[in-house]
């Protein structure tokens, strides 16, 4: 990824997350974020999660994330309702620097799909 693109998703995330903030009262880091995608995803509400769920949350995001790179494709709902997806290929091996880049360039598209304006916004 060239330094334009990564300039331009630092600036957005950090419009993303100042948005955020003044909807919530506080600032969410990524781990926030994907949890959060995770219960949208869901599409249940709020509610109290065990353990377990709230990791199976994370990668209900995490696969949801990573679908607008072309690792993952949702294949419908279980039982219980809860997404499933399959996964296309293997992501390549990056570092976590660059993983945490890619994470945060698709919780940008995902929160620009749900309506979020982060174009153009001064810093």
């Amino acid at each position: 990824m060239d330094e334009t693109n990564i300039q331009k998703i630092k600036h957005k995330w950090g419009e993303l997350l100042r948005q955020l903030n003044d909807i919530f009262g506080e600032k969410p880091d990524l781990q926030g974020l994907i949890f959060l995608i995770g219960v949208q995803e869901l599409g249940k509400g709020p509610q109290n999660f065990s353990k377990d769920e709230k990791q199976d949350l994370m990668h209900i995001a995490t696969c949801r994330l990573l679908s607008f790179e072309g690792y993952y494709e949702f294949t419908g709902l279980d039982d219980d309702g809860w997404p499933q997806y399959e996964i296309v290929k293997h992501p390549p091996q990056m570092s976590l620097k660059d993983q945490d880049l890619m994470l945060k360039k698709n919780v940008i598209q995902y929160f620009e799909l749900q309506g979020f304006n982060l174009e153009n916004q001064p810093i």
